[in-house]
């Protein structure tokens, strides 16, 4: 949708298929060689490490400039960690890695409502 462009870091907002809009900070020189403008079709990549979870579908005051509400599709509990997936708009879909503790503060189970949290730095770009 948009690049602002800066010495070291740009600014990439990129319109999902719901509709919502996705904010990605890469290095400009990245921007350059991938081509990027407004128009251009990315794909779009989280690490799940890097995704936080929080219950609950109200946008939190916090300094992550993605925040998605949607409804936790599966569960994946692991010896430390669980696998979270939530369901957004349109088929998408973020995966969380936390801690079981987490699971069970948050009160987290299948069809509960959920928002994914994860800063712009996190997002990797690609083009096709």
């Amino acid at each position: 949708v948009n690049v602002k462009r800066g010495a070291v870091n740009d600014e990439v907002l990129v319109r999902l298929a719901s509709g919502n809009e996705l904010a990605a900070t890469i290095t400009h020189e990245s921007a350059l060689q991938l081509g990027l403008e407004s128009g251009t079709e990315v794909v779009a990549l989280v690490k799940s490490s890097a995704v936080m979870v929080a219950g609950g579908q109200q946008r939190l005051k916090v300094s992550a400039r993605n925040q998605f509400a949607g409804k936790v599709l599966r569960m994946v509990p692991g010896a430390v960690n669980t696998e979270v997936v939530i369901g957004l708009a349109e088929g998408l879909s973020v995966t969380a890695i936390i801690t079981r503790a987490a699971v069970k503060e948050l009160q987290l189970k299948k069809g509960a409502p959920a928002r994914a949290l994860f800063d712009a730095s996190d997002v990797i770009l690609a083009v096709h």
